[in-house]
């Protein structure tokens, strides 16, 4: 029995010391994260569903506000696949509103929603562009003849999105925004999922055509296997291995926040999604490639 309670009190001290070790790392990672990155850019984020933020991106998106980044989201669809957008776009702006994005700074595409009931977003109208079916916290703009039409971007995995649209509509916002840095799934969308593989196809068709504007770079968040997707910190050593680019860990205050963000996403915490919480590495470790 004492020898039980020596064995705990020595794993603690170790996992306290592995821990001050970590949060002190993360400092000085900081520090050349932004020599590489440069601080105060102006970085997009796109993503294909409402969760994506939070479940994938949340070092990420933490990290990028160490280094003072003014960072917009775009979502390509508002998570509709069980008939759940109307809650699902609600959670995502609480999700932001933690992890720190200005809910200006979100646009949500929901070609679900036009008509005569649909109006003009009064917050941000520039960043539509003509565009229809994009909403954000204040309201959403008609586009004419969408009435029962098939979504542009549906959230189904059976439906591969058109690259060419998708890529359109990235590039209206990347100019009009002015963003210098745009974040978004690898070609293996981290969990497969064809809506996240196509905006990876997407932003890369623009980078290769040489269509972004001059000084803008594009961020890709790297899929692992299974194996390491679940073992949660214990793959910050392999992390550290493999990343090329970019590497984004969080101390344990900000893991408290990712958590925060994702626990905004109630209509998608299933039981499975809550392990997921606990030991995704996305939760905690995020590595990025630049094209």
């Amino acid at each position: 029995m004492e020898a039980m309670w020596l064995l705990c009190v020595a794993a603690a001290v170790v996992a306290w010391g592995f821990l001050w070790v970590w949060d002190s790392s993360e400092r000085v990672k900081s520090r050349e994260q932004g020599e590489r990155l440069g601080a105060e850019s102006r970085t997009l984020l796109a993503i294909a569903h409402p969760d994506d933020e939070a479940m994938f991106f949340a070092p990420t998106v933490l990290g990028l506000a160490r280094l003072r980044h003014w960072v917009y989201l775009l979502c390509f669809s508002a998570g509709n696949y069980y008939n759940q957008g109307e809650t699902r776009k609600k959670e995502l702006l609480q999700s932001c509103d933690v992890l720190g994005i200005p809910l200006s700074s979100v646009m949500i595409i929901d070609n679900r929603i036009s008509g005569p009931g649909a109006v003009a977003d009064a917050c941000n109208p520039n960043t539509l562009g003509g565009q229809g079916g994009w909403i954000t916290r204040s309201g959403v703009r008609d586009q004419p003849g969408q009435h029962g039409e098939t979504p542009d971007f549906p959230d189904d995995p059976g439906v591969q999105w058109d690259t060419e649209h998708v890529a359109s509509v990235l590039l209206q916002h990347i100019e009009v925004n002015g963003i210098n840095l745009v974040v978004t799934f690898d070609a293996g969308g981290v969990s497969g999922h064809s809506n996240h593989i196509a905006l990876y196809a997407a932003v890369r068709a623009l980078h290769s055509e040489g269509k972004l504007p001059k000084g803008c770079s594009v961020l890709t968040l790297q899929s692992v296997n299974v194996l390491r997707k679940y073992i949660s910190l214990l793959d910050l050593p392999l992390s550290r291995l493999h990343t090329q680019d970019v590497l984004f860990v969080l101390n344990s205050k900000e893991v408290a926040q990712a958590k925060r963000a994702m626990s905004c996403h109630r209509s998608q915490l299933l039981w499975f999604r809550r392990l997921y919480i606990l030991f995704s590495r996305y939760m905690r470790i995020n590595s990025l490639s630049f094209l």
